[in-house]
């Protein structure tokens, strides 16, 4: 398919240094469209290569269209610095041989360089809504030249909250455009409105189950007793993995802070990541993963989406994921461009039912295994229902006496409904009602 393309020279050797060589099922699917013109509501695995999928057809276009329009001329909305600094490292190393030009503005950085680069006028902005919306209210960005709008992970930024941002920079766009809006789920309810509102007879793309976890990924869990004994599992996996790059997965700041500190002295050397770091340590991490400095990771959530490192062997979830698709994100950064990988989660005692939600959520059953000498005394619930779940224990009763018996029985008595204006303190001051015997 990329021969049809008719690439430039430079364009078809970024792809080689890419590794892409052959063209993924989603970029298949969306190239064409979005080279055709039309609006595209897309849902697809994570790992599957959507960033290509658009960014190589808006290449194509702003290397071979000469326009009149001398401003931005795609925006890319995205929920996470991580993402942003994603997507815009695969649009340089498109663009650069090309002209075609990217900068991605999200938090973090100061606002007097972020300005200097905004006036070099970039052909494609990749911006996380909130810095983008402090930067129009203070005039440094225009978005009247806007030909194409992609929201990429629309369903996470509506999930953070980042609706009316949204809303209010696309009322600053030009109307005729083209509009790609990406997501996890096509069954969003927020992301039916938002296709509803800003797609024009668009093209739906829905290629895999986006609740499915890729078949070339190998899901395993191993049983726990607690936070002490899964760091000795951890410890137990990673000497396994030779050099080969290893992402942990925690619920907490501390947890993984208590990790990377446990990890530290061992052969391999371990970043920390998560949301209390400024933007240059993000950077640093994330650049040390590339460069081979650090060969594990131990992150919160907020390397589950937009973090994509090509070779990473395993995902550990040292912590399970509180939701399904918070899962299905994790284990994604592992098995990219359909490499094999494997994702193993330590399950302990009050882990076993979430375990059991997410293999329903998934529709996949994963495998059981166990560490040579490191055999946990939680060995699972002893019964289990049909969901998978374990048995809880009932709750005895509780005895009433005949007072309380008869108390329960009593209703109590209906309190006078308040109005709006009283229940948020914007009602004018009532004097009180006099009582019998006063005044």
């Amino acid at each position: 398919m990329f021969d049809s393309l008719q690439l430039p020279p430079p364009l078809a050797a970024a792809l080689t240094k890419q590794g892409i060589v052959e063209p993924t099922d989603v970029q298949q699917a969306v190239i064409p469209a979005v080279m055709n013109g039309q609006d595209l509501l897309v849902s697809a695995q994570t790992g599957s290569g959507k960033t290509v999928a658009f960014a190589l057809p808006l290449m194509l276009r702003y290397n071979r269209t000469a326009t009149a329009r001398t401003g931005i001329r795609a925006l890319v909305l995205v929920p996470t610095r991580e993402l942003a600094r994603q997507i815009h490292q695969v649009c340089r190393q498109l663009g650069s041989g090309i002209q075609v030009g990217s900068f991605s503005l999200t938090g973090g950085a100061t606002f007097k360089e972020q300005n200097a680069a905004l006036r070099k006028v970039p052909d494609i902005l990749i911006a996380t809504p909130g810095r983008l919306a402090e930067h129009l209210k203070q005039g440094s960005v225009d978005l009247s030249d806007i030909d194409c709008l992609v929201l990429d992970e629309a369903d996470r930024m509506l999930d953070m909250g980042f609706r009316d941002e949204v809303l209010s920079i696309i009322e600053q766009c030009p109307v005729e455009r083209q509009t790609l809006l990406l997501s996890a789920t096509l069954d969003h309810r927020g992301v039916i409105g938002l296709a509803k509102k800003l797609l024009n007879e668009p093209e739906t793309i829905a290629l895999h189950e986006a609740r499915a976890v890729p078949d070339n990924i190998a899901q395993q869990f191993i049983l726990s007793d607690d936070d002490a004994f899964k760091e000795k599992q951890v410890l137990a996996l990673l000497s396994k993995m030779g050099r080969q790059p290893v992402i942990i997965f925690t619920n907490t700041i501390v947890k993984a802070e208590r990790l990377q500190a446990r990890l530290r002295n061992g052969e391999r050397r371990s970043g920390l990541l998560h949301g209390n770091l400024t933007q240059d340590e993000r950077n640093a991490v994330v650049s040390g993963l590339r460069s081979g400095k650090f060969k594990t990771l131990v992150t919160t959530d907020v390397a589950a989406r937009g973090l994509d490192l090509p070779d990473v062997a395993l995902v550990i979830n040292f912590d399970l994921a509180r939701k399904g698709d918070e899962y299905v994100h994790r284990v994604g950064r592992t098995g990219r461009a359909g490499q094999e990988g494997k994702a193993i989660s330590l399950i302990a005692p009050n882990e076993w039912n979430l375990l059991a939600s997410i293999q329903r959520y998934t529709g996949q059953i994963f495998e059981r295994i166990e560490l040579p000498g490191l055999k946990s005394s939680y060995q699972g619930p002893a019964k289990v229902r049909a969901s998978g779940k374990a048995y809880g224990k009932k709750k005895p009763k509780k005895k009433t006496t005949g007072k309380a018996k008869s108390a329960a029985k009593k209703p109590a008595p209906k309190r006078p409904r308040s109005t709006p204006a009283e229940r948020d303190g914007s009602a004018p001051m009532r004097r009180r009602k006099p009582t019998s015997g006063e005044g």
